[in-house]
């Protein structure tokens, strides 16, 4: 699995989702008397109280799924309809705005890299990817903040990308913490936040020229081919996506680079993290944003789970495909009635 380079100015351990076994103060304990009395005016006992409130949960989280997708197909293009970015820089608000209709303010990567020279002088694909790396590295005054990045075969992004033109659209948890867990007396289990994720395609970039003196150089039979679409990829928390459908604010945005895919096999990613805007407040004279709408550890934990749900294998012979994630995102998508948020979370606590 291909983890994407996270830069941030402390380090950090690897987040792993903890369902914790500690004793907890018991639900059924603290509210004792409340539920023996509305098990009494039911005519139940605690215990068919409990089941029937389970079951009532049950049931409400198979009508979400449902009309979760519902609610993107009324809203056309989903996210993609959304407006400019708040955070972009006035005057830049409908400039930045991509002609298909996109949102996302996405700096084409000739503006990034020097694609010429790359191809004039031979690179290897691992070394445009450390150059890949040291550039987000270098971003926000060294300090790499609000950024993560990572380079991937051609292969991985087709395959993704066949999924996710079948599958636009899905739902990602992230970890936040423990919380008292009412269903089980006594434990704790893992409170999660979830994501909206939505995919994108755009029109194919040209195959850089060989030469900046003759940009009209043949190019070699392994130049021949055309680029694949790149894409980006939206995620913004799913109850501002209920709120707001259409003009929810992407938390991030990953943009699959693709101009290098024939010339060097890979594809160039780059996640971009929105600046918060309920702060304008800058770290002093660096012109750094002091907030952002996520941390770049869930930042990553995004994009690991996007991969996780998208990149199938070969045919499910990958001994890092899970084949469960597979049937979860069929199953939202055709059969939204029977997709499962409990079997969600327990997949995704494997991701981190």
């Amino acid at each position: 699995m291909i983890r994407p380079r996270v830069y941030q100015s402390t380090s950090y351990a690897r987040f792993r989702c903890i369902h914790s076994g500690s004793p907890a103060t018991s639900y059924n304990l603290k509210y004792a008397d409340k539920l023996q009395q509305k098990a009494q005016e039911k005519g139940l006992d605690v215990e068919e109280l409990g089941s029937q409130a389970r079951e009532e949960a049950r049931r409400k989280q198979k009508m979400e799924a449902a009309s979760l997708l519902a609610s993107f197909k009324k809203a056309d293009h989903g996210l993609l309809r959304a407006k400019a970015r708040p955070d972009a820089p006035e005057g830049a608000r409908t400039s930045s705005i991509r002609k298909d209709s996109s949102p996302v303010k996405a700096s084409p990567l000739s503006s990034i890299l020097n694609l010429s020279k790359l191809i004039a002088t031979p690179h290897t694909s691992s070394q445009i990817s450390a150059l890949w790396t040291a550039y987000h590295a270098s971003r926000s005054k060294g300090t790499g903040r609000g950024y993560i990045c990572a380079s991937l075969p051609l292969e991985s992004y087709s395959a993704m990308t066949r999924v996710a033109k079948k599958y636009p659209v899905f739902v990602v948890p992230v970890p936040r913490g423990s919380t008292p867990d009412p269903s089980s007396s006594g434990s704790t289990g893992t409170a999660h936040e979830f994501f909206f994720l939505q995919w994108d395609f755009h029109p194919a970039p040209p195959i850089p020229a060989v030469s900046e003196s003759n940009p009209f150089q043949p190019m070699t039979p392994s130049f021949s081919r055309h680029n694949p679409e790149p894409s980006t990829v939206l995620f913004t928390p799913l109850q501002e996506y209920k709120l707001r459908t259409s003009f929810a604010t992407p938390y991030l945005v990953l943009t699959f680079y693709t101009d290098l895919s024939r010339s060097h096999g890979i594809v160039l990613l780059r996640g971009e993290i929105t600046p918060s805007s309920s702060s304008a407040a800058v770290q002093p004279g660096t012109g750094i944003p002091e907030r952002f709408l996520l941390n770049q550890v869930d930042a990553q934990l995004l994009a690991i789970g996007l991969q996780k749900f998208y990149l199938w294998g070969d045919g499910g012979k990958d001994n890092n495909h899970d084949l469960n994630a597979e049937m979860l995102l069929k199953q939202f998508h055709e059969e939204p009635e029977k997709f499962s948020w409990k079997d969600l979370l327990r997949i995704s606590d494997v991701v981190a």
